[in-house]
């Protein structure tokens, strides 16, 4: 089966045996399952880029052919109950792969914990932020803070726990402006259109050139653990592909690309 034979509504990333190829792909669902080598992988957008990384040299991706594909995880939530085949979800909380077990649209037994996120104040402008410093920026007068939208990204409702724990959450409700996503919120301080943003800890550490800004480590006691857990989709039970990248995912390998890309090994 080739590509062109593949369409769907969404843009993806193909990992290929050996490399990685960028698809962007024009219609509806797909006409036909994928075979036993290949997989749809649901994953949350602040891990979209980490799961690259691990890929393009894990020994999965030289047997086995990987679509990404990244949102919210509430909105790749909602895709995935209205039937989009997908064959594997990693999100960026616990709840919503326990709902799709306990809707049956994920194997029981499956579902384990990646990576535990965490939070980073980031401004795209270098030596602004400081652990010293940071709570008085954002008690200061800070015009807009970019944060992803609580109600449908784990990130952005942690973001939220922590102003309230700093007693900021009132002060700067009506300067928050909000991405879909992570990414989004990113993208928001990278673009200028945001003072600063609490982003991911690993998008905060991994940014391109002359984006590196400066950035604060949100003390992971001031917001709820952002527990980030994979499970295997029902349609891909069988799925080699699908079974043995969440198998890579729990190895020593894997688990000591995602710490270092800013993620704890909780």
């Amino acid at each position: 089966m080739t590509c062109a034979k593949k369409t769907r509504s969404w843009p993806a990333d193909r990992i290929k045996p050996i490399r990685l190829k960028v698809l962007v792909l024009l219609a509806a669902w797909l006409s036909t399952p994928l075979s036993a080598t290949e997989a749809t992988v649901a994953v949350a957008t602040n891990f979209y880029p980490v799961l690259k990384r691990v890929l393009i040299d894990a020994p999965v991706s030289s047997e086995f052919e990987y679509t990404l594909v990244a949102g919210s995880t509430g909105k790749l939530y909602a895709q995935i109950v209205n039937g989009a085949p997908f064959d594997v979800y990693l999100a960026a909380d616990q709840t919503y792969p326990a709902r799709l077990v306990d809707d049956e649209l994920a194997e029981r037994g499956t579902q384990f914990t990646y990576a535990t996120g965490r939070l980073a104040l980031w401004s795209r402008k270098p030596g602004l932020v400081t652990a010293d410093n940071a709570r008085d920026l954002l008690s200061g007068d800070v015009r807009t803070l970019a944060i992803a939208n609580p109600e449908l990204a784990p990130y952005g409702a942690a973001a939220i726990e922590a102003l309230r724990a700093l007693g900021l959450e009132s002060v700067l409700s009506s300067r928050l402006v909000m991405g879909e996503n992570i990414g989004q919120a990113f993208a928001l301080v990278a673009t200028g259109n945001a003072e600063f943003g609490i982003v991911s800890l690993s998008t905060a550490v991994a940014t391109l050139p002359g984006l590196e800004g400066s950035h604060w480590r949100i003390p992971a006691r001031l917001h709820s653990p952002i527990r980030q857990d994979a499970v295997l989709l029902t349609r891909a039970r069988d799925n080699m592909a699908a079974i043995e990248l969440l198998r890579y995912l729990r190895g020593d390998r894997a688990q000591a690309q995602i710490a270092a890309a800013g993620y704890s090994r909780e």
